[in-house]
């Protein structure tokens, strides 16, 4: 009889024939095949819409509804997930989405799906369609493959450098400083990472004290590098030494000298503190007990 009415495009009737049809779940893929072989697709969707609030709707239904609504109606697809993801086949909603390129509805199933390192993946593949900045920020914190954290400062780097100290506070927990700093290096960014580098100084991390260092050194700031070799040891203090001893700024000298004599390097820190005449320095030196 649906049929019947479906040939003669009685879709009111068909309509009411087909909700008793379609929430028997083998007889599903014949009507819906049915009604898509003539062409009929918004007929088939207003079928299965008004047979949802059966009592006996089944996943089967759901699924169908959100492969068709992907196909012919993507600006109902989002609703449709969002009320109904736990009732939908998840292989074949996700292929459906694939296969439509609506990313943000993949997102927002690979994310309800707990597929956070495909949520990233597809994020940083569809920017413009997908990526979400406090989404990508809540994901990227659960995903279970550490390297997507690298390839999402490269992301960043590309797609929006200013939110990249951002996003390295949320990956700093579990993040290599060390990894990290020398991509920095490598790609000549250090001076962007700035905030982040001073946010996790406090770890007292070699490369991080380094290249916030050479940073404050660049800027000439030499209050700024005296305060962070005096809060934080972990650097090598002869290498810095003998980079500031050589620096045009007096104040910079000072620094060498004083690191000269941290390190017990008296004789290089007195004949520094006579060029420039840094005479408490010399006094320490005496008061030393290295005889040269």
């Amino acid at each position: 009889i649906c049929f019947a009415c479906i040939d003669k495009q009685e879709f009111r009737l068909a309509q009411m024939c087909g909700i008793q049809i379609v929430v028997q779940a083998e007889e599903l893929e014949e009507l819906i095949n049915y009604y898509q072989n003539r062409g009929y697709f918004e007929e088939l969707i207003q079928l299965l819409e008004a047979a949802l609030g059966h009592e006996r709707a089944h996943i089967g239904m759901f699924t169908e509804l959100a492969i068709l609504y992907s196909k012919y109606k993507p600006q109902k697809m989002r609703e449709h997930l969002e009320l109904f993801w736990s009732r939908v086949r998840k292989p074949k909603v996700l292929r459906a989405c694939e296969q439509a390129h609506l990313w943000s509805e993949l997102v927002f199933l690979y994310d309800k799906y707990e597929e956070f390192d495909n949520a990233i993946l597809t994020m940083m593949s569809h920017p413009s369609e997908a990526w979400r900045e406090n989404h990508f920020k809540d994901i990227i914190s659960k995903v279970a493959n550490i390297e997507l954290y690298y390839k999402s400062i490269d992301f960043y780097l590309e797609f929006k450098p200013m939110l990249l100290n951002d996003l390295l506070l949320i990956l700093s927990p579990r993040l290599d400083h060390t990894r990290a700093v020398n991509y920095f290096i490598k790609v000549k960014q250090l001076p962007l990472v700035k905030p982040y580098l001073r946010s996790v100084q406090n770890i007292n991390n070699k490369a991080i004290n380094e290249a916030l260092n050479n940073l404050l050194i660049e800027e000439e700031d030499y209050q700024g590098v005296r305060n962070s070799i005096d809060a934080y040891d972990n650097f090598d203090n002869i290498a810095l030494a003998q980079r500031l001893e050589k620096h045009e700024l007096i104040e910079f000298r000072r620094i060498a000298a004083y690191l000269y004599k941290g390190s017990n390097r008296w004789k290089q820190a007195v004949e520094l503190c006579k060029k420039d005449r840094l005479y408490k320095i010399i006094k320490d030196a005496k008061d030393s007990s290295d005889e040269e």
